[in-house]
């Protein structure tokens, strides 16, 4: 019987699970956007869930608990000076996955898994609505 066995196996050992699990997080609040397998994105979305509202908690406990878990302490820096300051009035939700390929060698779906509020997202959009405005204005004069 699988009573109280919840989460996804992965093809390995446990300590190796949680150091997959460890690496992927700390990659994640510190890139803010991964490419991995669906199963594995949904795995460590509760993990990095966790992890940013330890950073909006902001106590001294909270963050030797964030650096209990994740590999670097620049990203914990991160995670508690800016990370958690975007997600302060969000209740939850803080990541998304986003379907992007079929892996060539075997066929696996491929996710993006990324933070809510990636500031790269907002001003690649508005640098990319800029240079199309700049010539319809020079096309005026």
């Amino acid at each position: 019987m699988r009573h109280r066995k919840n989460g996804r196996q992965l093809g390995r050992q446990t300590k190796h699970r949680w150091a997959l699990f460890r690496s992927l997080v700390t990659s994640l609040l510190d890139h803010e956007r991964i490419e991995t397998t669906e199963a594995k994105a949904k795995e460590i979305r509760g993990f990095t869930e966790r992890m940013i509202t330890l950073g909006k908690e902001g106590t001294l406990p909270a963050r030797r608990r964030a650096l209990g878990f994740l590999r670097s302490k620049a990203v914990v820096s991160k995670l508690f000076s800016d990370v958690a300051g975007r997600f302060k009035d969000r209740p939850g939700g803080y990541t998304r996955i986003v379907k992007t390929r079929r892996r060539i060698g075997d066929g696996g779906e491929m996710v993006a898994i990324e933070l809510v509020s990636r500031p790269e997202v907002s001003t690649s959009k508005k640098s990319a609505e800029t240079p199309a405005q700049a010539p319809a204005s020079g096309s005026d004069k």
